[in-house]
């Protein structure tokens, strides 16, 4: 019987898979197609997406990472980085080689991670996830009225939107928004709460995923739209329901927060 290796990590309850491409690129599999079945929640293990991971063969030996990522979201699209995955990668590399420092090539750049704390399978990290883009607001026209929001680029897109409450239904609103025309590649979505100068609460609806617990970029892109603002103060507490993560701003974006390696398995294809 064949089978794909993977080891499972979630971070805040974001949760991805982890594959070594070597052990499918020799099979002929389409990897969006694997990720989808992988992914799914009842006939497959179950996660937001996938990291394949590889070598990195960047030709200058010297600006090599420890590893390279390149991540599938749960419904077969391609995604530049994701900063909760991107800590899991981390994690799994931690587990294996002891390595404090970890740095990930995504297609969003080199990420660092370094190391604050172990516990068993459970690991906290602070990851440079570099300097973000933050644009004018703009509105949008959907099916439920207007709504206005924030672009932010931390290598991947999202749209940022301020509310007093998150309102009954918001899955919907994010899930036009994510594939609205004025977003070429789509984008993520956050509903951002201001609770006070120092944390606000955050709500996900992922490109490609669909509503996840966090998300790593989300929170970056969350806080920095509000700081940006005049909302809140560096460093900025997220809360989301899959718990808490920190986000500081200095010169570039430092995200810290939590992954755990979950379990490991086989896939059979």
């Amino acid at each position: 019987m064949a089978v794909v290796p993977f080891i499972k990590a979630s971070a805040c309850g974001n949760d991805f898979l982890l594959v070594n491409l070597s052990d499918v690129a020799s099979r002929g599999l389409e990897l969006p197609d694997l990720a989808r079945r992988m992914c799914d929640r009842h006939d497959g293990v179950g996660a937001d997406g996938v990291e394949f991971l590889l070598p990195d063969e960047t030709a200058d030996a010297d600006a090599r990472a420890d590893i390279r990522a390149k991540l599938i979201n749960a419904d077969g699209s391609f995604a530049e980085v994701s900063g909760n995955g991107t800590r899991c990668v981390a994690a799994y590399v931690v587990g294996e080689t002891g390595k404090q420092v970890v740095s990930v090539r995504t297609d969003a750049g080199v990420k660092t991670c370094t190391l604050i704390k172990r516990d068993g399978n459970s690991f906290e990290f602070e990851a440079a996830m570099g300097e973000p883009e933050v644009g004018e607001q703009f509105s949008l026209k959907i099916s439920s009225g207007e709504v206005q929001g924030t672009p932010v680029s931390m290598g991947n897109p999202h749209y940022v939107i301020f509310v007093r409450k998150f309102a009954s239904g918001w899955q919907a609103e994010g899930a036009e928004i994510s594939t609205h025309a004025k977003f070429e590649q789509g984008t993520n979505v956050e509903y951002v709460h201001v609770r006070d100068a120092s944390n606000i609460a955050v709500r996900f609806y992922e490109r490609g995923a669909g509503e996840t617990k966090s998300s790593g970029t989300g929170s970056c892109a969350a806080a920095v739209a509000s700081i940006n603002a005049g909302k809140v103060n560096s460093p900025v507490t997220i809360h989301t329901l899959g718990g808490e993560q920190t986000v500081r701003l200095d010169g570039q974006v430092f995200l810290r927060g939590p992954a755990h390696l979950v379990c490991r398995g086989e896939f059979f294809i």
